[in-house]
């Protein structure tokens, strides 16, 4: 008989990665980085319980492609994050995998040299050194969970997670989110719709079991307890959602679900319709909705990087534009902490009677 291949028919090339074990023994959270990821998770987890009367602002580069100016961004967030920390509890968005619908750049943890090399591990080590380094600042860290597997090596890091608009939608998951010890935030699907972010709730919200990896590598069942701090993410979609109508909607479907209602706007995506300047115009909306009475508006995404705008990948490397996204396009630094300032200065006597 002949012998006929009937498994892994295209596959080229299989590496066996460290176990999240081995990657967090050699890169510890301990210390400053320790106490910032747990304050993190109590101060987003205070803010959605209604607890804590401050906006969760989610702000940073569209994606990291470049550790060193991610941590030049880092420390300029920084100083404004402890001014208006009686106002806004700031975390820095570092996004490490990029959703593809066809084919494209896939974020620094696939395709950290930014080449099509695909070093997965040096992704790993880079990216978790990187967050290392800006919990140890004392900047939480809101990473985008993508992949069902890298969560393993890099979670312990984190003080708040984003279900994407293209997964939020899938059963994995909502099962994931179920086990993340950090809270979470669902997005709308890409068409607007709010029902696949209320069912990703309520899913999330109770038990469930999935297949993953251990800290040991080896592939398990877990069983968990269900998150009890999810929420929906409005990004917009075949048009804008972050106006007041579309606001109190969400709060009726909220309801009729029987879930809190804690609502995060992201002031990019739909809501920009692709126009990165106008995330200024959400980011007003916002503030002027706070500002008449809005309980429901919990926290905000804002996509900014050093520099303004966005950039294609060129051929040759050396041609990267410093500070500037090759992902989504971006304000830069000194609208952001311009923007940042007038709207904690606005909503600072507001705020607090919402606790």
């Amino acid at each position: 008989m002949d012998k006929r291949e009937n498994d892994n028919l295209h596959i080229v090339l299989q590496e066996e990665l460290p176990s999240p074990r081995e990657l967090k023994d050699a890169m510890p959270v301990t210390g400053t980085a320790l106490e910032t990821v747990l304050n993190g998770h109590m101060s987003v987890k205070g803010v959605l319980d209604h607890k804590d009367h401050r906006l969760l602002v989610v702000v940073g580069p569209c994606s990291i492609h470049n550790v060193e100016e991610a941590m030049v961004y880092a420390r300029l967030l920084k100083p404004l994050a402890d001014e208006l920390s009686d106002t806004l509890l700031i975390l820095m968005r570092v996004y490490f995998e990029k959703p593809r619908t066809t084919v494209g750049w896939e974020g620094l943890i696939y395709d950290p040299h930014l080449d099509g090399s695909h070093r997965i591990e040096h992704g790993l080590r880079i990216g978790r050194q990187l967050m290392l380094d800006i919990n140890n600042l004392g900047l939480p860290i809101a990473v985008e969970a993508l992949d069902l597997i890298s969560p393993q090596y890099l979670q312990d890091l984190v003080a708040w997670t984003a279900i994407g608009a293209r997964t939020t939608e899938s059963p994995t998951h909502r099962k994931l989110a179920s086990g993340i010890s950090s809270a979470v935030g669902f997005k709308n699907s890409v068409d607007g719709s709010l029902t696949v972010a209320v069912n990703a709730i309520r899913s999330a919200s109770a038990e469930n079991s999935f297949i993953s990896v251990t800290d040991e590598g080896k592939v398990a069942a877990f069983r968990t307890s269900g998150n009890p701090h999810c929420h929906v993410i409005l990004r917009g979609g075949k048009e804008p959602n972050y106006a007041a109508e579309f606001v109190a909607r969400c709060e009726e479907d909220l309801r009729k679900a029987s879930l809190p209602e804690n609502i995060m706007i992201d002031c990019s995506h739909g809501n920009s319709q692709k126009n990165h300047q106008k995330q200024l115009d959400v980011l007003e909306s916002i503030t002027q909705q706070i500002e008449a009475g809005n309980k429901s508006i919990i926290g905000m995404m804002l996509e900014s990087n050093l520099c303004e705008g966005n950039q294609p990948i060129p051929a040759d490397l050396e041609e990267i534009r410093y500070g500037v996204s090759v992902t989504d396009a971006c304000i830069n630094w000194e609208t952001t902490e311009q923007a940042l300032r007038g709207m904690a200065s606005r909503l600072k006597p507001h705020l607090p009677k919402r606790a």
